[in-house]
């Protein structure tokens, strides 16, 4: 019991201390730092576990607003001009999907994409990146459309990961311009830092 005593009494006195100088207490520095090696720990696997990505720490997880959606993230966390970053498993063909894509936006055609093809490791991913006005579907994703609605420039990064079976996993981001250049860096070191087992 005197053990315990003595070590609470020094905790108890560190944090005092450190308060005193300006730093963050004893506690608040454990949890930072618990929820700190929590984000950095984030990975995603796709294809019973055949391919795995980091998550940018700066993403924060929520609820799917489709049941086809296997991740979905709001980037970045807090503020107001964030993006919807949807993660998934799909079929159709990666032509097919591109000039989907495209044609959520208004007026654009395959001349407007910026398209670029990439290997990491074993997968082939292909980033297609788009600009305009974004054509958003309130309903719950691309099989059940709803009313949409048309927001000014707005972009999207979205990649097709080409994994070596041919399986097809999509990772999607849209929203306001300024918010997808500021996310692209991390969207881009996800891809590079891709895994295969």
């Amino acid at each position: 019991m005197r053990i315990f005593q003595r070590n609470s009494l020094a905790a108890t006195t560190l944090s005092i201390a450190f308060g005193a100088l300006g730093f963050p207490s004893v506690g608040l520095i454990g949890t930072a730092m618990a929820q700190e090696a929590a984000a950095k720990a984030e990975t995603l696997s796709f294809a019973g576990g055949k391919v795995t990505v980091e998550k940018p720490e700066s993403w924060k997880t929520v609820p799917p607003k489709s049941n086809i959606v296997q991740y979905e993230f709001r980037a970045p966390a807090e503020g107001d001009q964030t993006a919807r970053v949807t993660v998934m498993g799909a079929t159709g063909g990666i032509d097919a999907n591109i000039t989907r894509w495209i044609g959520q936006f208004e007026g654009l055609s395959k001349a407007d994409a910026k398209i670029e093809k990439k290997t990491v490791q074993k997968t082939t991913a292909h980033i297609v990146e788009l600009q305009g006005t974004f054509k958003d579907s309130m309903g719950g994703g691309p099989f059940a459309p709803g009313p949409v609605k048309k927001m000014e420039n707005h972009a999207m990064i979205g990649v097709i990961l080409e994994l070596e079976g041919g399986e097809l996993v999509f990772v999607k981001m849209t929203g306001p311009k300024k918010t997808i250049d500021e996310q692209r860096p991390g969207v881009m070191k996800m891809i590079e830092g891709l895994k295969n087992k």
